[in-house]
């Protein structure tokens, strides 16, 4: 891992939860935990059953979501729709 810290076990699951999120770019991660994007596919590999891994992989890869270069302006941060209640 390029990140010279120890990583606690809620900041690990916080970093598979937003690897998992379709709209949660690699680079926010990388801004929020210090990971590049080579980084969180090992720690997910590490931390993921291996068939689990695949499937996320194969999700991904190529995905634009996920990369904030290829992704168009019109391409916001999903919200549930009673997340803003009055």
């Amino acid at each position: 891992m390029g990140v010279n810290k120890q990583l606690t076990e809620s900041e690990i699951s916080r970093i598979v939860e937003m690897a998992w999120e379709d709209r949660t770019p690699f680079e926010v991660i990388e801004a929020s935990f210090g990971l590049s994007e080579s980084d969180t596919i090992s720690l997910m590999r590490r931390e993921m059953k291996p068939s689990s891994f695949r499937l996320w992989r194969k999700r991904v890869t190529g995905r634009v979501t996920k990369h904030r270069k290829l992704r168009g302006f019109d391409v916001g941060r999903g919200y549930c729709p009673t997340q803003y209640k009055r």
